[in-house]
C-alpha cells in the first residue's frame, strides 16, 4: 500500500533552513565518535538498529547486465524515530556510499564496522517520520558462503539469511522490523526481472527496461528477492483464484513443468493444515547456481536447479522440501522471529510439515523419523545448543546457525507437544498462532502462552524442558524412546 507520509513540523522547517547552512562537520564534530550499535539480539548483537521503525522501502537498482560489476542503486527508507535522534545507524557493507540524505538535506556519513552511521543536519525527535535515501552500489561479488546476491548462470538472485541483506541494501536488517518494500528494476531488456509481491508495471526505454514490484504485506529483510535472467514467468492459479508464478530458465521451461505444476497443490494442503495462504502470491524461483540450500523468500522461494536434476534426490524428497520451504510462508515469513533464537519456530515448524506431507503423500513415516531424531537430539543439543537457545555461529559462517536441532530437533518438540495435547489442540494452537500473529513477530513466550491457552493448562514446564533444556526429555506416550550420545550427530539437512 502506498505510505501516506506525516508532513514534518512547522519548527523542524525552520530549523532546518537555519541549521542547513551551518558546517555539518561542526555537527559531527560535537558528536561522540559513530559506533556500531545493534538492538542486542543474542546470536547476532551487531545486526538491526535502535531509536526507529522503518515502515518501507524503495530500492531502485540498475544492472549493468553483468553479474561481476557492482549494480548502481538507491535505497530510500521511510521510518519512525522511537527515540531522539541526533545520530541513526543503517546496516551496510559490501557497497560504496556516494551521498545521503535525511528528508531532503544531505547528511553526514561514515563507515563503523558493518554500519553506516548517519548525522541528519537537524536531530530527529520521537515519533517524527522521516526519509533516508542513500546512493549507493551494490556488489554481486565475494565469497558466496557469506550471502547476499547469487550470482546465477545468468544474472543474479538473493539469499539474504540470515544477516546478509546489508551486503545488497541499507536497511535495518533485523526480522523484528519488517516493513512494506517496491522495488524499481533496470536491466537490458533481453533479460527478466521478478521480484517480492505483485508486478505494477515496466517501462521499456529500448536497451533498458525498468521493472516494479511491491509488496501487500510487510516483509523482513532477510526475505527480500531480486531475479534477474533469461528467464521466462510461468503464470498459473491456485486456491481461491491465487496468482501463483514460477520463475525459471527459459531453456528449462519444459524440464521444470512437472515440478511446477505441484505448487497450487501443495498450497491445498497447507491451507488444509493452518487456514488461508497469508500472502498475495506465491511461486518457486529455481536459479541456475550452487547454493548448498533452498530459501523461503516471501511470495517467491529460491530453489537450486539442481535439486530438481541430480537423481541422488528421490521424488518424494524434492516433493517433500518444496513443502517445506512454502510452509515457511506461515511460518517464518507472516510469522516472523522477534529474535533470532526464536528460530526454532519457523525450522521446527517448516520441517514439521514437510515430515507430514512425505507421511501422508509418500507413506514416510512420520512416527519413525521422530524416533530417529529423537535418538540423536541429545547430541544435537550438546553440539549446537537446545532449540530455543541455539550457541551463536561461528563468525566466518554464519549459516552455521542452521544446524540440526532447529530443523527435526526442533519438528520434535512439536511432536513431543502433539503427544501431550492431542491431535485436535494441537491443529487449533497452529491455525490460532499464524492467524493471530500474521503479518507480526513473535516469540518462543508467545508460543508457549498460546499453547497453555489452547490446551487449558499450563505448558510452562513441559515445553520450557523441550525448548531449553541440555537433555531431551521423556517422550509421550514413548517411554522406551532413548538418545544416543553427542558423537552421532549429523549434518543439517538441506532445506532452510
Amino acid at each position: 500500500m502506498p505510505l501516506v507520509r506525516t508532513p514534518l513540523p512547522r519548527a523542524r522547517w525552520l530549523r532546518s533552513a537555519v541549521l542547513v547552512a551551518a558546517s555539518a562537520g561542526l555537527v559531527a564534530a560535537a558528536l561522540p565518535a559513530p559506533a556500531p550499535l545493534g538492538i542486542g539480539d543474542p546470536l547476532f548483537p551487531q545486526l538491526g538498529n535502535p531509536g526507529y521503525d522503518v515502515l518501507a522501502y524503495t530500492l531502485d537498482v540498475t544492472y549493468p547486465g553483468v553479474n561481476t560489476k557492482p549494480l548502481a542503486a538507491v535505497t530510500r527508507i521511510d521510518a519512525r524515530a522511537t527515540d531522539d535522534l541526533e545520530r541513526l545507524n543503517l546496516d551496510f557493507t559490501h557497497g560504496t556510499v556516494s551521498a545521503v540524505t535525511v528528508d531532503g538535506l544531505p547528511a553526514e556519513y561514515t563507515s563503523s564496522g558493518e554500519d553506516l552511521v548517519v548525522t541528519p543536519v537537524v536531530p530527529i525527535d520521537a515519533g517524527e517520520e522521516v526519509e533516508i535515501a542513500v546512493t549507493h552500489t551494490s556488489d554481486p561479488t565475494g565469497p558466496a558462503e557469506t550471502g547476499g546476491w547469487v550470482r546465477t548462470g545468468d544474472g543474479l538472485a538473493m539469499a539474504n539469511q540470515a544477516d546478509a541483506g546489508h551486503r545488497v541494501f541499507p536497511s535495518n536488517d533485523h526480522p523484528s522490523d519488517k516493513a512494506y518494500f517496491t522495488f524499481r528494476i533496470t536491466a537490458p531488456s533481453e533479460l527478466t526481472v521478478v521480484a517480492n509481491g505483485l508486478p505494477e508495471g515496466r517501462v521499456d526505454h529500448g536497451a533498458t527496461t525498468t521493472w516494479t514490484y511491491r509488496t501487500r504485506h510487510p516483509m523482513a529483510t532477510e526475505l527480500a528477492q531480486i531475479s534477474i535472467g533469461r528467464s521466462t514467468v510461468v503464470h498459473r492459479a491456485g486456491p481461491h483464484g491465487l496468482p501463483v508464478r514460477d520463475v525459471v530458465a527459459t531453456a528449462d521451461r519444459q524440464l521444470m513443468e512437472p515440478w511446477l505444476r505441484r505448487t497450487p497443490g501443495h498450497l491445498e494442503w497447507m491451507e488444509k493444515q493452518v487456514g488461508p495462504y497469508p500472502f498475495e502470491t506465491y511461486g518457486v524461483l529455481i536459479a541456475d547456481a550452487d547454493t548448498g540450500f533452498e530459501l523461503e523468500t516471501q511470495t517467491l522461494s529460491l530453489f537450486e536447479r539442481g535439486l530438481f536434476t541430480e537423481p541422488v534426490f528421490p521424488e518424494w524428497y524434492v516433493d517433500s522440501v518444496m513443502v517445506h520451504e512454502l510452509a515457511h510462508q506461515w511460518f517464518g515469513d507472516s510469522v516472523s522471529p522477534r529474535a533470532w533464537s526464536d528460530l526454532w519456530l519457523n525450522e521446527g515448524h517448516a520441517s514439521w510439515y514437510e515430515a507430514l506431507y512425505a507421511e501422508e503423500t509418500a507413506g514416510k513415516s512420520l512416527e519413525r523419523r521422530m524416533k530417529a531424531a529423537y535418538a540423536s537430539s541429545d547430541g544435537w543439543r550438546a553440539a549446537g545448543g537446545p532449540p530455543a537457545a541455539p550457541e551463536p555461529p561461528s563468525p566466518d559462517h554464519k549459516i552455521s546457525l542452521f544446524r540440526p536441532v532447529v530443523y527435526d530437533g526442533s519438528a520434535l518438540v512439536l511432536y513431543a507437544l502433539r503427544q501431550e495435547i492431542g491431535t485436535e489442540a494441537f491443529q487449533r494452537l497452529e491455525r490460532r498462532w499464524v492467524a493471530e500473529h500474521r503479518d507480526g513477530t513473535a516469540t518462543t513466550a508467545d508460543f508457549i502462552a498460546l499453547a497453555g491457552e489452547v490446551a487449558g493448562r499450563d505448558l510452562t514446564a513441559f515445553l520450557h524442558a523441550w525448548l531449553y533444556e541440555a537433555k531431551t526429555p521423556p517422550m509421550p506416550g514413548h517411554p522406551d524412546w532413548r538418545s544416543r550420545p553427542a558423537e552421532t550427530t549429523r549434518t543439517a539437512p538441506k532445506p532452510r
